[in-house]
């Protein structure tokens, strides 16, 4: 299934980022939320996973579905206060989330180069599970 385009804010620049950017990519994306445990988890590893990757051939994009947030600022305030070194896009409402058919967060879509879906990882998957999925594609 071709994956839903996005043109979103990026959080720090400020510009327009659009999944077209990244075209003949592989693409992993994963929504969070500054209030979810298991987003707290999740980010740290994939900021490790991200220092050591290929930007070649492989794209990490952090969504914040700001619509799922408490409020306007947790979502500004929790990445100015983990310094999180990778893309953060604005999701501002829930529009691209809701988009990707997503119901948890943390949730991590994996894109083949064509941007067709090739897995979601829901709140409960392993990092372990993603890597497996992420090297198949590479």
């Amino acid at each position: 299934m071709k994956a839903p385009d996005f043109t979103l804010e990026d959080y720090r620049s400020k510009k327009m980022v659009s999944l077209e950017d990244y075209k003949g990519r592989v693409v992993m994306i994963t929504f969070w939320v500054s209030w979810c445990p298991d987003c707290m988890q999740d980010l740290p590893l994939k900021e490790q996973f991200y220092r050591s990757m290929d930007s070649e051939d492989l794209a990490f994009l952090s969504i914040n579905v700001t619509g799922r947030e408490k409020d306007e600022n947790a979502g500004p305030e929790f990445i100015e206060k983990h310094q999180l070194p990778f893309p953060i896009l604005l999701d501002k409402g829930r529009q691209t989330y809701d988009a990707y058919d997503c119901r948890t967060v943390p949730t991590t879509v994996i894109l083949n180069k064509k941007h067709e879906i090739a897995a979601k990882f829901e709140d409960k998957a392993t990092f372990i599970d993603i890597m497996k999925e992420l090297s198949n594609l590479l």
